[in-house]
């Protein structure tokens, strides 16, 4: 009887209205988006081109940024035109399945990018702490099936949501003051009972988000232990500079993502709603951005790599 109502109850598309109380201003806020996602098109497809060809860099790390950076052009590309769409063009309006597709890759999408992290944090545990086996640990089979296992752990915990939003009936109109459909904007469009929705969603965040911070925490401080107790200066330097890129890929992606999370569930009476949307947008636009320019500058064997290409093209 539920499902038959809410099905009754379902629109045939939704309005996404984009920055609520700064329509006025969407040209001028559009502009900054357009300029980061030029920025992580251009960068991370770089480092995936420079990852498959420069011979250096086929180690474990770096197949992992590559996957990392496929992932980040991925999440920008499966919202930002759709947004740039809504800014320029006013077209606001997106179909009721391609929305419920949206949600699901951008919540899939950024539950991916989290544990590529971890992973990440796992490949510099085993290169500082089991530096003679680290060839052997992560072998090439060990790396694939990892990046497998994050992306169904991402299909097989996200995939509910379509369900959980599509039970919902809709009776409050279709109007979502958002620049993309995310899982909790669309939920409490409904007039129906969201609780369950909420209570998934942080299940959700937990059992990844939570679990790779876990990882990643252990991760950094067996890591430490090891790096202190090394007794050279000289190696203790080296061995933080492998680490400061993947530290401050961490910092630009979690800061955001946990601000948005409890935002949307614990601070809609402090943030206003123009503040939290402008946010959410960094949060899926920061890491594509800069995880190339920080892997870029920070990382040696990347810089060395963009030169050698530079000098090959020049010789031709």
């Amino acid at each position: 009887m539920i499902t038959l109502y809410a099905r009754h109850l379902t629109p045939g598309f939704f309005i996404l209205n984009g920055v609520p109380g700064l329509e006025t201003a969407h040209i001028w806020i559009s502009l900054p988006f357009c300029f980061m996602y030029i920025i992580a098109l251009v960068g991370n497809c770089g480092l995936i081109y420079l990852i498959s060809h420069e011979e250096a860099l086929h180690r474990p790390m770096y197949y992992f940024l590559a996957l990392l950076s496929f992932t980040d052009v991925t999440l920008c590309t499966t919202t930002v035109p759709n947004m740039l769409c809504i800014f320029w063009f006013n077209l606001k309006e997106i179909d009721f399945n391609g929305c419920l597709a949206q949600m699901f890759f951008v919540h899939m999408l950024t539950g991916m990018e989290s544990g590529v992290l971890m992973l990440m944090a796992l490949d510099r545990y085993v290169a500082i702490c089991h530096p003679l086996r680290y060839t052997s640990i992560l072998t090439s089979a060990v790396i694939a099936k990892a990046g497998l296992a994050t992306l169904l752990r991402g299909v097989m915990l996200i995939f509910p949501f379509t369900f959980l939003t599509k039970r919902l009936p809709y009776c409050r109109g279709n109007f979502i003051p958002h620049t993309y459909c995310d899982h909790m904007s669309v939920a409490k469009v409904s007039c129906g009972k969201v609780k369950v929705n909420a209570i998934y969603g942080l299940l959700a965040a937990l059992l990844i988000g939570g679990f790779d911070i876990f990882c990643i925490s252990m991760s950094y401080t067996m890591i430490l232990r090891a790096v202190v107790s090394l007794s050279s200066a000289d190696a203790r330097q080296k061995a933080f500079s492998t680490c400061t890129s993947h530290i401050c890929a961490i910092v630009i992606t979690y800061v955001p993502a946990l601000f948005t999370i409890f935002t949307h569930r614990f601070g809609e009476k402090i943030i206003p709603p123009h503040v939290h949307i402008i946010i959410a947008n960094l949060y899926l636009m920061l890491p594509p951005t800069l995880n190339p320019v920080v892997y870029g500058v920070k990382t040696k064997q990347i810089r060395e790599a963009v030169i050698n290409l530079k000098n090959y093209s020049n010789c031709i």
